[in-house]
């Protein structure tokens, strides 16, 4: 179970911010390059999402609400129910961040890397994530402004509107820009790769040095941090059981439901860490505290069952029909053969 490079590239961000954090003139100067970046990262987003495919998803369309309801609806359900553990466990900026990381969208990268290892219904995959991520632009502020309104997170109605001029108004840029864009960013993806995670470095830094210069990790123990991870250790176990038997019960054949697994389970630091920024503002290195451990632990708790699955169907004559769902004649949804990663992807391996 390899831990993430990205992500001791990101615990390396934060250690630079604790011992050299940006303060005065230099916070200022952070703080507006980290707003281009964030704008930037979104245009990219727009500018490689392919529409048309995007659309053509809409015949899966049982299998991406499945996914939605399950990102969207189920995943903060669980996060408000989490309010209990409220000062027992988690201190309330803890919870105030294990909310935000049941608001935030799927992944896209490692959803598809986990579904084609497990020999599951990739095109399926890409979509379902490809869609969430979209949609979150949207549902995530506006879930963030009903459940985190009253909380400590430091969301407004001025939040919003800042969610729609760093994020949307980027994205949708980016979108219409497609058609004489497309071809240049789908040629240097790699290098634009860069600028992502580039991107969500600076973003890192400049939250958590405000962290550092407001005081605020003085409220984080050992104890607290122990007790997070095993929340958010239950929190996975949880999503994980619910899409894999839940896509059973709704009876869609194995492929789907490795891609309802994987694409309903978990969560997108890539697309989260910028809309913390915006949101939670001086609070945000707390805020993304949760968001960046619980991306780390389904990357791994991912990765074991993806192989896992793969010796099953190995195992699996694949000539025989699917007898797992109870039903001879299971619900296949059929993937669109044009469905690509260059072209839906958001090229952010971090997810």
């Amino acid at each position: 179970m390899p831990i993430d490079p990205y992500i001791l590239l990101l615990l390396g961000t934060v250690g630079l911010a604790a011992l050299f954090p940006a303060r005065g003139t230099a916070s200022d100067v952070a703080s507006g390059a980290s707003t281009a970046a964030i704008a930037f990262l979104f245009f990219l987003y727009g500018a490689r999402l392919s529409t048309r495919e995007a659309l053509d998803g809409l015949k899966h369309w049982r299998l991406h609400v499945t996914v939605l309801a399950c990102t969207f609806v189920v995943f903060p359900v669980l996060g408000l129910a989490a309010r209990g553990l409220v000062p027992v466990i988690l201190t309330d900026p803890l919870y105030q961040g294990l909310l935000f990381l049941t608001l935030v969208p799927s992944t896209i990268q490692s959803s598809i890397a986990f579904t084609s290892m497990a020999r599951g219904n990739v095109p399926a995959a890409i979509c379902a994530g490809s869609f969430s991520s979209l949609v979150g632009i949207v549902v995530t502020p506006l879930l963030a402004a009903a459940v985190l309104g009253g909380g400590t997170g430091g969301f407004s109605a001025d939040s919003l509107v800042e969610i729609v001029l760093q994020l949307l108004v980027p994205f949708v840029a980016g979108q219409l820009l497609r058609r004489w864009i497309g071809g240049f960013v789908a040629r240097h993806k790699k290098v634009l790769g860069l600028v992502d995670r580039g991107s969500i470095l600076l973003v890192v830094y400049t939250a958590f040095s405000e962290g550092m210069v407001q005081g605020i990790w003085h409220q984080v123990s050992p104890l607290r941090l122990g007790g997070l991870l095993a929340v958010e250790a239950v929190l996975l176990a949880v999503m994980l059981a619910l899409t894999w038997y839940g896509a059973k019960a709704l009876r869609f054949d194995r492929g789907d439901r490795i891609a309802i697994q994987f694409a309903g389970s978990k969560k997108s630091l890539a697309a989260g860490l910028p809309m913390a920024s915006v949101l939670f503002g001086a609070h945000a290195s707390l805020a993304v505290l949760p968001l960046m451990l619980f991306h780390q632990m389904q990357l791994m708790v991912c990765a074991v069952i993806a192989k896992r699955r793969a010796h099953d169907a190995e195992a699996r004559d694949p000539e025989a029909p699917d007898t797992e769902s109870g039903s001879p004649d299971p619900v296949t949804a059929s993937a669109p053969p044009a469905a690509s990663r260059t072209a839906v992807g958001t090229g952010t391996r971090s997810g």
